[in-house]
């Protein structure tokens, strides 16, 4: 395999999973031992999230097949049904590209349709993220991809001993780092109004000049609908009393979303509050960063307030059980959905201002390191258990 180019399809399903792997597919476009496809998919291909086809064509990434599985609703029933046509989508993806492995990121029912998919048809999976720890339904849907998954590239060291204690073959288990750090630079920190002028969004004009804080809440797919709801909510209350400026993202295409996404509609509707909101849809990877590293602090259940947070030594106030167990760093404190306790933590958080920068989840050289691997690796099907 060392003397043939390798063809490495990545299955790219959303804005934050393209950003996690938005560097391996840079470094591997200039390989001139691999062959690049790029399968867009789910909610990467809806007008809701951010349709990602422009942002490609800009980064010159080829766009190999269109994957379109995402049931209009939010109900736990239709993520399942997403999954399912999921996996008869990218079957026919695999089949007419005929890659040598596939590479997935992370912990979503459309990577498990993906790698259920590769895996029936003899195609290796390559996994991003494998062996992490979080308290949510995603958890047992990454350990399931491992399962599936014949290469591992863990984000942290922890990570690659949890994989191997799950009997994966130690040496097809690497310790590369997140991709997403690797967007860590100062180019990218160095953020502007300027580069922000083109954004769309409602509410207040962000202008990066006055101090704000961002705030990214998903649902929780062990609650139900009231529950959610109940959650946003206070959230919501207890962010109208804290007197800065809030940029706040809407929710991924998790069950029980429109709970969420319904009632910032609502709140921002009503507009019973101060005219310190900015409320954003979706944002490209590098505008991200950028609007992390000068916020005065990050509040939510994002697992990128964990990984880049700590890389940027942002404070941060992680809400729920969502991401439960996750390795985190000094940045970050923990508050359920209580509106007196969220508002103490802010202002705690706000007034410390900067933590020491945390390499957890690697050094910047993820993308570099997956590259060289797949460019000397000897391809295999999944082995047995190693234990």
């Amino acid at each position: 395999m060392k003397n043939k180019k390798i063809k490495v399809c990545a299955v790219i399903t959303n804005r934050a999973n393209f950003a996690r792997m938005k560097s391996f597919l840079l470094e591997a476009k200039k390989s001139k031992k691999i062959i690049l496809q790029c399968v867009l998919s789910g909610s990467a291909l809806s007008r809701n999230y951010g349709i990602l086809s422009k942002e490609l064509k800009r980064c010159k990434l080829p766009i190999s097949a269109k994957c379109y599985f995402l049931i209009n609703g939010y109900e736990p029933l239709l993520q399942a049904k997403s999954t399912s046509i999921a996996i008869n989508e990218f079957s026919s993806a695999f089949y007419n590209l005929n890659p040598d492995v596939v590479l997935v990121v992370g912990d979503r029912y459309e990577v498990i349709g993906a790698a259920i998919a590769s895996s029936y048809m003899n195609i290796p999976v390559a996994h991003i993220q494998g062996g992490e720890v979080s308290g949510n339904l995603d958890e047992s849907v990454r350990h399931a991809v491992t399962k599936l998954s014949t290469y591992h590239f863990t984000t942290s060291i922890k990570s690659r001993n949890r994989v191997i204690k799950m009997g994966e073959n130690k040496k097809n288990v690497f310790f590369t780092g997140c991709p997403g750090m690797d967007l860590i630079n100062k180019k990218n920190c160095n953020v502007d109004n300027q580069k922000l002028s083109n954004l769309s969004f409602t509410g207040k004009t962000l202008n990066l000049n006055e101090p704000y804080i961002v705030v990214v809440n998903h649902p929780i797919s062990s609650l139900n609908k009231k529950e959610n709801t109940k959650n946003i909510k206070l959230l919501l209350s207890a962010l109208k009393k804290i007197e800065i400026n809030k940029v706040m993202f809407w929710p991924n295409a998790d069950a029980y979303s429109e709970m969420i996404s319904s009632a910032i509609r609502s709140f921002r509707e009503a507009k019973k509050y101060k005219d310190d909101f900015t409320f954003l849809v979706n944002i490209d990877p590098e505008l991200y960063i950028g609007l992390l590293y000068k916020a005065d602090c990050l509040i939510g259940n994002s697992s990128s307030f964990i990984r880049e947070g700590s890389q940027m030594g942002k404070p941060a106030i992680i809400l729920g059980e969502r991401q439960k167990g996750r390795e985190v760093g000094k940045n970050v404190i923990f508050s359920n959905y209580n509106q007196n306790i969220i508002i103490k933590k802010i202002r705690l958080q706000i007034n410390k201002r900067k933590f020491k920068n945390e390499k957890i989840y690697g050094d910047g050289t993820a993308g570099r390191k997956i590259v060289k691997i797949f460019e000397n690796i000897k391809l295999e099907l999944k082995g047995q258990i190693s234990y």
